[in-house]
């Protein structure tokens, strides 16, 4: 993918007006549209509107091709095939997702968004989880941090609004963390193998996939997870609730089957 992402911005929503403008069309560059078999569409006649993040290996990402692919890209073409609906999954980034959806131009997203208390207290309403994740401490791969307790005092990296932030700021006090805060994981992660930051906190499952693709040179800090949350489709009005019950039932669908099980071997093996 969390909490404290859901603020609203004026300026969130303006970038999100002008990029949905060219979204939705299989020739957009970060946009990718997905559409269920022609005659379950035909039989449902329902479309939606989903927003997505860019970066958020394994998740959801562009591959070497430009094509925009991960784990829920895969799990949503699965279940729209499932349940027959079409949609236009539109690669916005985090905030501008939730932007698109605050100001109805999105119908839901889907881009490893925690279920959490706090986020449903503030307008979140989320699907069943699709996938539990932990948040882990990384440093870089020849630091000599072996523990929590080796961060005293550290300059901590984060990405905004995520459910790494929030741990990070639980330790805040404990640790006498010295926090900053970056928009985006590739960033953050320079931040802690360029030196600016001595750690940074991340979602496991994208920590472990980051490493083990070799596309960073970091090592999670042993015993540093926490008891993590689910992954959840999310809806930001109860008029969208039929494509939560869609998600939910498609997703009990290809549990039932094993096309779940396949989709997440697929990029965690």
């Amino acid at each position: 993918m969390n909490m404290n992402r859901y603020f609203k911005s004026f300026v969130a929503a303006a970038l999100v007006c002008s990029t949905l403008a060219g979204c939705g069309s299989s020739s957009g560059g970060s946009t990718a549209e997905k559409t269920a078999s022609s005659s379950t569409a035909a039989a449902s006649g329902k479309h939606f509107v989903i927003a997505t993040d860019t970066v958020f290996k394994p998740f959801e990402y562009t591959d070497a091709d430009g094509n925009f692919v991960g784990i829920d890209v895969d799990l949503l073409a699965a279940i729209a095939k499932d349940q027959g609906f079409t949609y236009d999954l539109n690669s916005l980034g985090w905030d501008s997702a939730i932007a698109a959806c605050q100001a109805g131009q999105a119908d839901g997203m889907i881009a490893g968004a925690s279920i959490t208390d706090e986020r449903k207290q503030n307008g979140w309403i989320f699907s069943d989880g699709y996938y539990t994740a932990t948040q882990c401490v990384a440093v870089a791969a020849d630091s000599d941090v072996k523990s929590l307790d080796d961060l005293q005092g550290a300059n901590v990296a984060v990405k905004t609004g995520t459910a790494g932030a929030d741990y990070a700021n639980s330790l805040k006090d404990k640790y006498n963390f010295n926090i900053t805060t970056y928009e985006d994981s590739p960033t953050m992660y320079q931040a802690v193998t360029g030196g600016q930051a001595d750690c940074c906190f991340e979602d496991t499952p994208i920590m472990s996939y980051t490493i083990k693709q070799g596309e960073q040179d970091l090592k999670i800090v042993d015993g540093s997870e926490n008891e993590g949350n689910d992954y959840g489709m999310a809806v930001f009005d109860s008029s969208e609730q039929e494509l939560l019950d869609l998600f939910n039932a498609g997703l009990k669908d290809i549990k039932a089957s094993g096309e779940y099980d396949k989709i997440i071997a697929k990029y965690l093996g």
